[in-house]
């Protein structure tokens, strides 16, 4: 017969797909083999049971029937009356009837019976030499089971020593000794016994049938239900975890094992989930950390340019005064009559210009350091803004001059006295005109406002108690992207040394710092309202400056 490769393939194509087996089918297979195994340990007793059960029913129907014969055939009067052979019947047996044979223990065949088996002839000594037992039934090999031979071995009572002596009337007997053995041959009980047999063996194996397959139904549905549903349920769960969906949770009320088992689950997702909230909140900590630090980089970087930047101006700064001084120096030096006395005036002059400029420079250094340090202190006086302001402007008159610059001054009429550090004040409005004249074109205009109260102030109550001190030019003006730059420190519009304006960068920086220290404020617009170029500084402080709003100050300047 030629073997088929494709039927071979799907076998093992269907073996390979339910292999490695999943836990339901471990659980199947064992608990199926189990029961199994239980049913047949269990049957396999009445199973031999009922066989023998069956022979005894069969052995006890042939004593009941030998027991008849008995009864019938020793119940004998006259010693003179010969023993006739029986059928089961107790009837005198029809000689070609072999059915019930009987067989005397005697020196001469009696009745003529046919010759025994071997098999019979060894079953009867068994039963001679064997003093417990009187009886016996067999199935002679060859006939298919079909025939039961039922012997019984007779042996001498009393009753029959009273008859059977040396001086009875019948043949002397030895008390237990046999006397003879019936053979009963059966033919139709042999067959129901078999058929009884081969019965209760089906139905026993069709009860084991019914109860394994019972128990494996029940087995099935109870594993289905109570073992592999919640363990399903965990492993949805599981995958519902690993795709990062840590807000699911078990519902599983078993009341058992498995309950226990989905609520340390959960406790477990609990935990986690807090465990990231508090990872999520360390990250963007970390995130806010690694951004100021960023930021930080940036400022240094940026800090460092300036310093960079501020050395290379501040140099340059200091060395075209100092040069200057030392130039003119010599000259006077070298020639302190020759010179003619105007020409030896301008020299002492420009020493005295480039030492003023050195000293403003150091000047304000200091100042800012000192400010930024906390340790400037103020000195209170009182004083007319109208005053301060004429001041201020007549200082800047000649280099206006030499500029051809026209200053206007507009004050109003109904300015309160100041009070407050007259000098920090000069300072600050110094350093607005000194950038006012520094970037105004030649025929340009610089104008100086003092106005009560400050358009900065809305309020009515003390705070409101404010004036601006304004100064406007007609220069080039300040670029939007430069606003916030130039109050920095070392910072300028253009911080090259090629470019054409002087300065250390530090005039608007301090004057931030003393404004703030004078509890007012500075701001700058460029181009002024109503004007097409220009930039206007102004300074808002308080008319009076008490000690409140020094404390304050000083607050902020540690802070």
């Amino acid at each position: 017969m030629p073997i088929d490769l494709r039927h071979i393939k799907k076998g093992l194509a269907k073996v390979k797909r339910i292999w490695p087996l999943s836990l339901a089918r471990k659980v199947q297979a064992t608990f199926g083999a189990a029961v199994i195994l239980v049913l047949t340990l269990a049957l396999s007793i009445p199973y031999i049971w009922m066989g023998k059960l069956t022979t005894k029913g069969l052995l006890d129907a042939e004593r009941s029937r030998s027991k008849v014969l008995l009864d019938r055939h020793f119940q004998l009067k006259g010693a003179s009356q010969t023993l006739s052979v029986l059928d089961e019947a107790g009837r005198q047996r029809d000689p070609n009837d072999n059915e019930i044979s009987w067989i005397r223990f005697t020196e001469q065949d009696v009745n003529g019976l046919p010759e025994l088996t071997e098999e019979t002839e060894k079953e009867i000594e068994k039963l001679i030499g064997d003093q417990d037992r009187d009886d016996h039934i067999f199935f002679p090999k060859g006939q298919g089971g079909s025939e039961s031979n039922y012997i019984r071995i007779f042996r001498a009572t009393d009753s029959c020593i009273s008859c059977h002596t040396q001086q009875g009337t019948a043949s002397p007997f030895d008390l237990n000794k046999p006397i003879g053995a019936a053979l009963i041959r059966s033919r139709g009980l042999a067959g129901e016994r078999n058929n009884t047999v081969f019965m209760n063996r089906i139905w026993i194996i069709v009860a084991g049938l019914i109860g394994g397959t019972g128990a494996i139904v029940t087995f099935y549905v109870i594993t289905q239900r109570l073992i592999l549903r919640p363990i399903r349920q965990l492993r949805a769960l599981a995958n519902n975890v690993a795709e990062g969906n840590l807000e699911t949770r078990s519902a599983i009320a078993t009341r058992d094992e498995y309950e226990k088992l989905a609520t340390a689950l959960n406790n477990m997702l609990d935990v986690i989930q807090a465990t990231q909230q508090k990872l999520r909140q360390a990250n963007k900590q970390l995130d806010a950390k690694i951004a100021e630090l960023s930021g930080r980089n940036i400022e240094l970087f940026k800090a460092n340019k300036i310093k960079s930047e501020f050395l290379a101006n501040i140099s340059h700064e200091f060395r075209t005064p100092l040069n200057a001084i030392l130039g003119f120096a010599q000259v006077l030096r070298e020639k302190p009559v020759g010179l003619q006395k105007a020409k030896a005036q301008r020299y002492a002059e420009n020493i005295i210009t480039s030492g003023n400029s050195l000293l403003n420079m150091i000047n304000d250094l200091l100042d800012l350091a000192k400010a930024r340090a906390g340790k400037m202190d103020l000195h209170m006086e009182k004083t007319s803004a109208a005053d301060l302001l004429e001041a201020v402007a007549s200082e800047f008159s000649l280099l206006a001059e030499e500029k051809k610059i026209k200053v206007k001054l507009s004050v109003d009429s109904d300015l309160p006295m100041l009070v407050t550090d007259v000098g920090r004040v000069r300072q600050i409005l110094y350093n607005f005109l000194s950038n006012a004249v520094k970037f105004t074109p030649a025929r340009g205009m610089i104008e100086i406002q003092a106005i009560f109260p400050s358009p900065g102030t809305q309020s009515t109550g003390p705070e409101g108690r404010m004036i601006r001190i304004a100064v406007t030019d007609s220069g080039c003006g300040v670029a939007g992207c430069d606003k916030e730059k130039i109050f920095e420190k070392f910072r300028q519009v253009d911080g090259s040394i090629t470019r054409e304006s002087t300065g250390s960068g530090l005039g608007l920086a301090i004057s931030t710092e003393l404004g703030a220290m004078l509890a007012g404020s500075i701001g700058m617009e460029s181009p002024p309202k109503r004007r097409k170029k220009g930039s206007t500084f102004w300074l808002d402080i308080p008319v009076t400056l008490t000690g409140e709003d020094d404390k304050a100050n000083e607050k902020m300047d540690s802070a």
